[in-house]
């Protein structure tokens, strides 16, 4: 390798010929590869983080002149979108350089003609996805295959490292650094809470390891962001969830007709669904013009979409995260994000999709669902003027995700016991694995353990050289369509008469229709004509009463961060400190608030309580989310219903929470009994929930990724309700039989860690502990009160009759 100077002599050539220059950051990232370290590089979206890698590991070619059919770097990107623009920058930079190199994609989507390809000759580089490494990992020979690799660049390391992918990411790391030794370990992370922790869990024992330079590249620049919140014309006094919603079309059109672009955000896919049809309703001129893209759409729909969006044929597009993370779009003008973002750095990474340049401002709407989000807006801006982010909180121990990855090594060409367990303790996940542990997971893989007397859990055996090997081809069958830690309810292929795919629709919704039932999907008005095996087979109608598809997991809890700032935001209301900001329009729902109770400071924690017909209500609002608040509920009831036998029914949203009862609740001696200590906190969640039922359905996903449960081949996968019926079996076996069992164990710490958030919930009673205790008793339900209320009655009422049920209650109120 030439010195430094020579070495990035011709990118400074190919940017000056462009009338550009490279960053600081990207010159402190090409000097720490130039000098075979391996480091993180945190800068804003649209700072210019993909040239930072790119151009090295190019120029890296450009010198040494690798053979071909030598696959020389990686790069790891989380969603597929982003794969087409990293390869779309790669083809450039290489380009620039004149250097004739093969820069291919494998994801999900990537066809078997393709794969194949890539395998008889590989690229120079791949941008690929943890799910397609480990695919990899099942092929013979990918030892060679992977023999010559340089880098590995693992992109939005902040996304994947709070998830099981992310796992996934760390055993595939510990593999390549043992078929490498001189490989050099890339990530790319947007700014999170705990960036030093980040670092610990992409390099695992590298971090410690003596004479390893690992270098941290920040870029100073700090991303400009302009947010406007889009105020309704009519503050309602007692609103309640998605109140507001679709009725804030009209406010959006002007938006999207001003903008050369605009980004559309939604939550969930059936918001996404939903907000087309509303847009198209109230302008039909914008057919055309306007698209949606989500992960359930067909790989061609959101191929066209992208590409849309690329060359400016298409105004509008609204979307999921599937448009999230790192992708170039650059006529993108506007973002509108619809409904609570649930955290700060999301709502950065979304607006960062517009002036996705080096210096331009990103310009984001933040369009309310109900009148109290309007708050959160004016908590948005000030956690973003404080540089305040969120955590992400990385995985550890997931037997689930290990038995998984021995499987796949087993598949292919085999694996010593002894130097994958080496590897696997390297990593930040598995570096507490006992012996005994490893023991288990190996035995349990291979006999199937407390499940030895069915076959097809006995799915490894060994060699004479030692190996442990798959012993059956069904097992190597199945486990290549297996691969892969997200998991969901099981899908259905959703297909015009003609054979055209439109994409998948999760099967708990399309297999309550019948032939003849109308439903929209992919922004069109649909009949369901008849079921084929796993496919919907369906014709285009004018029908205009259709159902929109819902899908599981939708509902994101608050971020701890966002929740500290919305009790801040509203703590500077009442001390009357800021009334020019966007808050003030919520002075008709505040004072209506403070006639019948109080707005709580940030030192005081309020607890409202009336009686009406249905019982004994009360109402805290702890501001800590849906999840804590979940947890939070039931230990309350339960430490109350110790002191009295009392039934509950619980309701909750991301700002409070309900609990309602036939008998007077002794919230008063509760509360002089410690009813918020955090002595026995442990043992009071397991004995306030029902631990067994909430362990159990977070086994399903967890015996699905370790592989106890097949799902199907393509096109003819099994009904969810067979699927639930063989985990809820094993789950019972383990209970009465293993209840040692790693993955048994492993569900229950899941729900603790990451369901019922135990350790945030620690903290909020912590806090409530030393706060100033506010109990207000109202004759009827606050403006507070009211939204959380009406959740409960809309899980059992059609929309009609909530929406009645809404306008009595609301007279009621005004006659009192």
């Amino acid at each position: 390798m030439p010195d430094f100077d020579s070495f990035i002599s011709p990118a400074l050539l190919w940017l000056d010929k462009l009338g550009r220059t490279a960053f600081p950051f990207q010159l402190d990232t090409w000097r720490h590869y130039h000098s075979g370290h391996s480091g993180l590089v945190n800068a804003p979206t649209g700072s210019g983080k993909t040239f930072a890698l790119m151009v090295p590991i190019l120029l890296e070619g450009k010198f040494l002149a690798p053979s071909e059919n030598q696959l020389q770097a990686i790069w790891v990107t989380p969603i597929r979108a982003l794969a087409r623009e990293i390869q779309h920058a790669g083809d450039q930079v290489a380009e620039g350089l004149q250097l004739k190199w093969k820069i291919s994609m494998r994801t999900g989507d990537t066809g078997s003609t393709e794969r194949r390809a890539q395998l008889d000759k590989a690229p120079h580089i791949l941008i690929t996805t943890p799910e397609s490494i480990h695919v990899l990992f099942t092929t013979r020979g990918y030892e060679k295959y992977f023999s010559c690799l340089k880098a590995v660049v693992v992109d939005e390391w902040h996304e994947l490292m709070g998830s099981k992918r992310g796992v996934q990411m760390e055993l595939a790391l510990s593999r390549f650094k043992t078929l490498s030794p001189g490989l050099k370990i890339w990530g790319i992370s947007a700014t999170i809470g705990n960036l030093e922790q980040a670092k610990a869990v992409l390099f695992g024992g590298w971090l410690h390891e003596k004479g390893r330079k690992l270098a941290f590249v920040k870029s100073n620049k700090k991303k400009k962001i302009d947010i406007q919140t889009i105020i309704p014309d009519e503050i309602e006094t007692y609103p309640w969830s998605g109140h507001l919603g679709t009725r804030m079309v009209p406010k959006v059109l002007p938006i999207i007709e001003a903008s050369r672009s605009t980004l559309l955000f939604t939550n969930t896919r059936g918001q996404c669904e939903l907000w087309y049809q509303k847009l198209l309703d109230a302008n039909p001129d914008l057919a055309g013009q306007i698209a949606m893209h989500h992960g359930s759409l067909s790989r061609e729909l959101r191929d066209w979409v992208e590409d849309a969006l690329h060359t400016e044929k298409i105004k509008a597009v609204v979307c999921t995260s599937s448009l999230d993370l790192g992708v170039d779009f650059r006529p993108v003008e506007t973002i509108i994000q619809i409904g609570s973002p649930k955290g700060v750095a999301r709502f950065i990474q979304r607006a960062g999709r517009s002036g996705h340049q080096p210096g331009a401002t990103s310009k984001i709407y933040f369009l309310p669902t109900h009148a109290i989000e309007i708050v959160e807006g004016a908590a948005l801006k000030e956690a973003i003027r404080r540089d305040i982010m969120e955590e992400r909180i990385p995985y550890i121990r997931s037997f689930d995700v290990l038995m998984q990855y021995l499987v796949t090594l087993a598949v292919s060409d085999g694996f010593h016991a002894d130097q994958v367990k080496r590897e696997i303790k390297d990593t930040f996940s598995y570096a507490s694995l006992s012996e005994e542990e490893w023991q288990r997971a190996l035995n349990f893989t291979t006999s199937g353990g407390s499940l030895d007397a069915y076959n097809e859990f006995k799915r490894l055996g060994r060699d004479k050289t030692g190996k442990y090997r798959v012993t059956q081809k069904r097992v190597a069958t199945r486990h290549r369509l297996s691969i892969g830690t997200i998991v969901g309810d099981s899908a259905i292929m959703v297909k015009y008469l003609s054979g055209r795919n439109l994409g998948n629709i999760e099967e708990s919704f399309i297999t309550k229709l019948n032939p003849g039932d109308h439903f929209w999907f992919a922004g069109k008005s649909l009949e369901l004509v008849r079921f084929k095996e796993s496919t919907a087979l369906v014709r285009k109608t004018k029908a205009k009463d259709g159902k929109t598809p819902s899908w599981q997991g939708g509902r994101m809890p608050l971020s701890s961060q966002l929740s500290a700032m919305i009790r801040h935001t509203l703590d500077e209301y009442v001390r009357n400190k800021d009334p020019n900001t966007e808050v003030a329009v919520l002075k008709p729902l505040f004072d209506e608030q403070q006639r019948q109770s109080i707005i709580p400071r940030e030192e005081e924690f309020l607890i409202e309580s009336f009686r009406d017909r249905e019982g004994h209500h009360l109402l805290m609002y702890p501001f800590e989310g849906r999840f804590v608040h979940e947890g939070m509920a039931a230990l309350l009831s339960y430490r109350m219903g110790q002191f009295k036998p009392l039934t509950f029914s619980i309701a909750m949203n991301d700002y409070g929470f309900e609990l309602l009862s036939d008998q007077e609740i002794p919230i008063e001696e509760t509360l002089a009994d410690g009813l918020f200590s955090t002595r026995r906190l442990h043992d009071d969640i397991w004995a306030s929930v029902n631990a067994v039922e909430i362990a159990r359905k977070r086994f399903r996903d967890i015996a699905s990724i370790a592989g106890l449960v097949f799902k199907g081949f393509p096109g003819k996968y099994k009904k969810e309700r067979h699927l639930q019926s063989s985990t809820s079996l094993l789950f019972e076996v383990f209970k009465d039989y293993d209840p040692d069992n790693l993955l048994y164990l492993q569900a229950y710490d899941e729900v603790l860690v990451f369901q019922l958030e135990e350790a945030r919930l620690r903290q909020a009673l912590d806090r409530i502990a030393n706060q100033n205790i506010r109990l207000i008793q109202s004759k009827t339900p606050t403006p507070f009160s009211f939204p959380i209320i009406v959740d409960r009655l809309r899980e059992r009422m059609s929309s009609e009759k909530i929406s009645d049920r809404i306008k009595r209650m609301k007279l009621q109120i005004t006659k009192s």
